[in-house]
């Protein structure tokens, strides 16, 4: 079993070309548990082992790794999850940190805080991950340390404490000023970095050492009141040792932010940020029990700490399919863990067998008999879990709590090239979406096309290239229409007589009926079904339509609403009351009644002042507070309303609310007017009438 006080459970996230993927080679390199460092840009790197990943030179999808870090006779089990940096895959941020104990912050020594970076750090804020940071790249042209720090601050609002501090930048970048002990790292490239020499401080930079030292101190001292104390008496007398004891306990409080420095990718600075891994982020033991709810009682809270002897519970958060059955990651918050076991899916009721245990190491996997507490595994052998269930003891039952997924905002329609690929495509579409619970897919009745719908345009043509390169299915994709639909806002009375005779036996019926615009909260009101937006009631008395005759009547009224009367879009929002009619003892049928409800709800419907309605859209979008006149005049002139604005920090939450049709291609106009930093989300809210003006263009083009 994991001893759980040398154990860290973190991830390294950060801004797309921040250099992750890069630091955790080097960490893989440094801990041993690699031979060879591969690179991002030669498509080489251990943690991007999908074929996009290595072709674009980006991350794709987080991936886990297990490494064992020698530190002062010390061994420190590392558990590492290395996410994506581009906004379209976001969810994969979004999950790690949720199981995550703490997380490695990377930055562009040169840029800075950039968009991506406001929104993992936003992530983090969310799930309270303890943080520390690392400006790396500094060998780059034009790297800036005291900018980039700066930004840290400025940007996301964060108490920034520097531990480190360069030497030197750029082609003469070298090594590393540790600001607590006051001394100099010089490391060697040619030794890949795994040699350095510990020297003075530099001449020219003894002054500079001094002020951030002196920064470093005061900051460490206003998070512990005893060093508060010391500070006021005697600076010079607060040791290195009690500095670190301050600046943990910050971190682990969320209240400060240890930053250090260097450059992965020229090897330096990476085994002392290892060290400021063990040194600053919290073991298992010392994040918060994990908090549920029981299953049988919704209001009643359990809890579960950190402890290999406590009831087993773990939460699934991520799916991934493969050739011997769905790899299912999970985070064991408590309890232990053995190969063979059954065990509970407190989200769905249902038993799950886990066949094989597995600790990850990029695509390769390592088997384990037993696990437990604070360790983050593959299992093998679950059939009905997905991400965001929680895997507990039947005898001691708990429902975590569950992953938010943000909302698709980009959809495109993809058909396959034969239609006996149909079936097909449509599992690979299952299969994609238990892996990516930020895509979607549907089969739209009314347009025949079927959507996917997910978080960017790249995010979309990554899951294209999966199904035709991937799954072998060679699919046509395009653009979807908005799903516009109909209602009346006026109301109605009509008689409707439907007369056949065809010789023998004949065809009769006859209805009036009345069409007015109905709720669903006026429907509950009056206890009246309200299925498809459509209510309806019979106020027949005295038999004049037969029992038997009324629910073709509906069913004839709900039929037509399915194809509208301006442009064969559904209609919605409709009361239909069956007045009075007459019936003939020998024509009379059914089929009469609804054909004759049918052209009666239609010719209602078109003398009751029909409108087209449009989906509008929830819109939440984050942006600093410089871009907030660009983004509120771009919603404007998208036909939108901004509802609310709350200021966070540095940033703006805006809430606005735009048609659908406004915001196609939305996600690239907003990366353009606030140079990539803002972010949004939106969700469906509710149909509203079209503008008349835009009503007319819709139809004239069906």
């Amino acid at each position: 079993m994991a001893d759980l006080n040398t154990t860290r459970n973190f991830g390294i996230a950060a801004h797309i070309d921040a250099g992750k993927t890069t630091v955790t080679e080097r960490i893989l390199y440094y801990t041993g548990k690699i031979y060879k460092m591969g690179e991002v840009h030669e498509g080489t790197a251990t943690m991007d082992f999908l074929e996009d990943e290595q072709n674009r030179g980006i991350t794709i999808q987080s991936a886990a790794t297990t490494c064992e870090w020698e530190r002062s006779d010390q061994s420190y089990k590392m558990n590492l999850i290395d996410t994506p940096g581009h906004v379209d895959f976001t969810i994969e941020v979004e999950r790690s940190m949720r199981v995550l104990d703490g997380a490695v912050a990377v930055f562009d020594g040169k840029e800075g805080v950039e968009a991506q970076s406001e929104t993992v750090w936003r992530q983090a804020d969310k799930y309270n991950v303890p943080r520390i940071c690392f400006i790396n790249k500094m060998d780059k042209l034009g790297a800036d340390f005291d900018f980039s720090f700066g930004t840290l601050g400025e940007r996301l609002g964060a108490n920034a404490i520097a531990v480190q501090y360069p030497i030197g930048h750029g082609n003469e970048f070298t090594g590393i000023i540790d600001l607590l002990e006051m001394r100099a790292y010089i490391f060697d490239a040619s030794e890949l970095g795994s040699k350095f020499e510990i020297a003075d401080i530099p001449e020219d930079l003894k002054e500079t050492a001094q002020l951030w030292h002196h920064n470093l101190v005061e900051k460490a001292s206003e998070l512990d009141e005893a060093l508060m104390e010391k500070y006021i008496e005697d600076e010079s007398s607060i040791t290195a040792d009690e500095i670190r004891a301050a600046l943990r306990k910050g971190t682990l409080a969320g209240d400060c932010y240890p930053v250090f420095t260097g450059s992965a990718l020229k090897y330096i600075g990476v085994q002392r940020l290892l060290d400021g891994v063990i040194d600053y982020l919290p073991n298992p033991t010392e994040v918060p029990d994990v908090e549920g709810t029981d299953p049988k009682d919704n209001d009643k809270t359990l809890t579960r700490p950190h402890s290999a002897d406590a009831p087993l519970s773990a939460l699934v958060f991520k799916v991934v399919s493969d050739s011997h059955g769905d790899l299912t990651y999970c985070r064991i918050y408590s309890g232990k863990l053995a190969k063979g076991s059954r065990l509970l899916n407190s989200n769905n009721g249902k038993k799950e067998n886990i066949s094989r245990i597995y600790e990850m190491h990029a695509k390769e996997r390592i088997a384990r008999e037993e696990v437990s507490a604070g360790e983050i595994v593959a299992l093998i052998g679950l059939k009905n879990s997905v991400t965001g269930d929680t895997l507990c003891d039947s005898d001691d039952p708990i429902v975590l709590e569950r992953m938010e997924f943000p909302e698709p905002v980009i959809s495109m329609s993809i058909e396959p090239q034969s239609a006996g690929d149909r079936d097909k495509l449509a599992n690979a579409l299952s299969t994609i979406n238990r892996e990516d619970p930020s895509f979607r897919f549907t089969y739209d009745e009314e347009t025949g096309e079927t959507v996917m719908r997910g978080m960017g345009e790249l995010h979309l043509e990554i899951i294209q290239t999966k199904i035709s390169r991937d799954m072998k299915i060679p699919v046509h994709a395009g653009k979807p229409r908005v799903a516009y639909r109909e209602s009346i806002q006026g109301t109605a009375e009509l008689k409707n007589v439907y007369k056949k005779q065809t010789g023998g036996r004949g065809q009769f019926a006859d209805v009036t009926i009345s069409v007015e615009p109905y709720t669903e909260a006026q429907a509950n009101e009056d206890e009246l079904k309200f299925t498809d937006m459509i209510a309806f009631e019979s106020k027949i008395v005295g038999g004049s339509v037969p029992k038997e005759y009324i629910p073709s009547v509906e069913s004839g009224a709900r039929s037509a609403a399915k194809s509208g009367v301006l442009a064969d879009y559904p209609l919605q929002g409709v009361k239909v009351t069956l007045l009075d009619g007459s019936y003939h003892e020998v024509d009379s049928s059914q089929a009469a009644f609804e054909m004759c409800g049918s052209m009666a709800f239609k010719e209602a419907c078109k003398q009751a002042k029909p409108v087209l309605l449009e989906p509008i859209m929830k819109v939440v979008v984050t942006t600093p507070d410089e871009f907030l006149g660009n983004v509120t005049g771009d919603i404007a002139s998208r036909r939108g309303l901004v509802v609310d604005q709350e200021q966070r920090g540095n940033a703006v939450i805006v809430t606005a609310e735009a048609p659908l049709s406004e915001m196609f291609g939305y996600v690239n106009s907003l990366r353009g007017m606030s140079q990539g930093r803002a972010a949004y989300a939106m969700e469906p809210a509710e149909y509203r009438p079209v503008p008349s003006n835009v009503a007319s263009e819709v139809l004239a083009a069906v």
